[in-house]
């Protein structure tokens, strides 16, 4: 699937990804292939996203890597919509 991470200042991902969890308002929550339609308000968090990615030299000191080898970026808020195995983070 998908995934494309936007910033008020840029793009800092895109690319394909095995899934990725988020920080919902009501607690975190995965998105995984097939998942259904889905809009949801972010909070405070990491964005957790897993698979092998490759990340622009220009925004690799915005992401960290997990306990569990996935790939972190802390966000303060945002949304994510997902459909049709593509998922797009709107992040602050």
């Amino acid at each position: 699937m998908y995934l494309e991470i936007v910033s008020p200042e840029a793009t800092l991902f895109s690319g394909e990804v095995t899934s990725v969890a988020v920080p919902g308002v009501n607690g975190e929550f995965q998105m995984l292939k097939d998942h259904a339609p889905i809009v949801s308000l972010l909070g405070k968090g990491n964005v957790k996203i897993y698979g092998e990615i490759s990340i622009e030299p220009g925004f690799a000191e915005k992401f960290s890597t997990g306990e569990k080898g996935e790939t972190l970026l802390p966000i303060g808020s945002g949304t994510v919509e997902m459909r049709n195995n593509k998922i797009i983070v709107l992040a602050d």
